[in-house]
């Protein structure tokens, strides 16, 4: 091997190593079932704080998403119907758009129709916090504060699994 392709060859190999510590440290950081909900604090589109201290002893989602997403697109209906078949038993949604403009979300929000609270985590303030791993993942949280299930991505077979685990943390007291 002349002394080019070795040189070539280290860099690559050093990229490789690197992006695997990336990889591994993002996952490291994961939000994971077990664990405590961090606190949202930030306001909705109405202006309205949004705390997760204020939705102790229900059930809540929060959702990351964003506009350019099309599986997110798919999920809020779902997210949506439960919302509303489910608030008055103690289910609350939270959607957290990751756009970086505001007038994304709106556009968004009159195509897909929610009445859940949104806020817009333009500074990824609650994404440092719960580490989704794309778009969207979904945290499924319990009544004490406790993530208890994660989806990360959305595909049309995932509707029945979310349905199913929000019934069952809703009929839990």
């Amino acid at each position: 091997m002349n002394n080019r392709a070795s040189v070539t060859s280290k860099s690559v190999m050093r990229f490789l190593i690197a992006l695997a510590l990336v990889l591994v440290a993002s996952t490291a950081f994961a939000l994971d079932p077990g664990s405590r909900a961090p606190e949202i604090g930030l306001n909705d589109l109405a202006g309205h704080r949004v705390d997760l201290a204020a939705f102790r002893g229900h059930v809540v989602v929060v959702d990351f998403w964003a506009s350019w997403c099309e599986p997110c697109a798919d999920e809020m209906p779902v997210l949506e119907a439960l919302y509303t078949s489910l608030h008055a038993q103690g289910l609350d949604v939270v959607g957290v758009s990751q756009d970086s403009s505001a007038s994304n979300i709106t556009s968004f929000l009159r195509r897909v129709h929610v009445s859940f609270p949104i806020v817009h985590d333009n500074g990824h303030a609650v994404a440092d916090r719960y580490h989704p791993s794309g778009m969207p993942t979904s945290f499924i949280i319990d009544r004490r504060g406790i993530v208890r299930f994660v989806h990360r991505g959305y595909r049309s077979a995932d509707r029945s699994a979310i349905e199913r685990e929000v019934r069952q943390l809703v009929a839990a007291h």
